[in-house]
């Protein structure tokens, strides 16, 4: 592992020079610009820390993604989503979404959502590479999540819910619209349980490498993030 990022040019050390132990962790220090964002997540590299810490890449062994024609959409999910009456939009509300995600990791033992990284995330948003799904209760922001776009690829960073099955709403109807545009992957991180009840499976980092350097240079067939905005139906398999 390399000890330090590279400042200026934000070059990061090979991916295969990760740690095993623990699992993923590049490189230490750098910045958190929009450049050195959106360099990483092109070379399946993502900023992961918690306040108090150096800033920290990682690269883990194997990775979690979600294909999104692999959605899985339980009996009691397609349920919920059919009879709810909340609004999903999308990029209404991207500041107050990333806000929420930190605020419920806060007491998490794992990473949190530092003010540092809020700020760079509202960047890219204003720049077009981070976009945000909202589900409202009326006014009430209930669940969402964000992330990052780059060509075929959605690179998910974080979701939260504060009404059951919230954060998968807004999941489902991501997919969905994704499928449409011609999405052909989402990069999940790291393996977490509620992941895998979706579909979601771990490959080789060498194979997702290969796959983001083939989807992020090719172009989605329209925009996810327009008129992303329903009544929390699913219909369909």
């Amino acid at each position: 592992m390399s000890d330090k990022l590279d400042h200026g040019d934000c070059v990061f050390p090979p991916v295969e020079q990760a740690l095993t132990e623990p699992n993923g962790l590049l490189a230490i220090g750098g910045r958190l610009t929009p450049r050195c964002i959106l360099h990483a997540y092109r070379s399946g590299i993502f900023p992961w820390y918690s306040e108090g810490q150096p800033l920290l890449w990682w690269s883990p062994d194997p990775r979690m993604v979600l294909y999104p024609d692999q959605l899985r959409i339980t009996r009691s999910l397609r349920r919920t989503l059919a009879h709810s009456s909340f609004s999903i939009t999308c990029d209404r509300a991207f500041a107050r979404v990333i806000g929420a995600c930190a605020s419920q990791r806060r007491d998490d033992a794992g990473t949190w959502i530092t003010a540092d990284m809020i700020s760079s995330y509202c960047r890219l948003h204003e720049m077009g590479f981070a976009h945000s799904v909202e589900v409202w209760n009326g006014e009430e922001l209930v669940g969402g999540l964000y992330g990052i776009a780059i060509g075929q690829v959605f690179f998910g960073e974080s979701m939260f819910h504060r009404c059951p099955d919230a954060s998968k709403m807004a999941l489902v109807h991501l997919v969905r619209r994704l499928i449409v545009c011609g999405f052909r992957l989402i990069d999940c991180q790291v393996a977490s349980a509620h992941l895998a009840s979706l579909g979601a499976i771990e490959i080789p980092r060498r194979r997702f490498i290969s796959e983001i350097d083939l989807w992020c240079e090719s172009q989605a067939t329209g925009s996810p993030w327009s008129d992303l905005v329903g009544n929390g139906q699913v219909t369909g398999d």
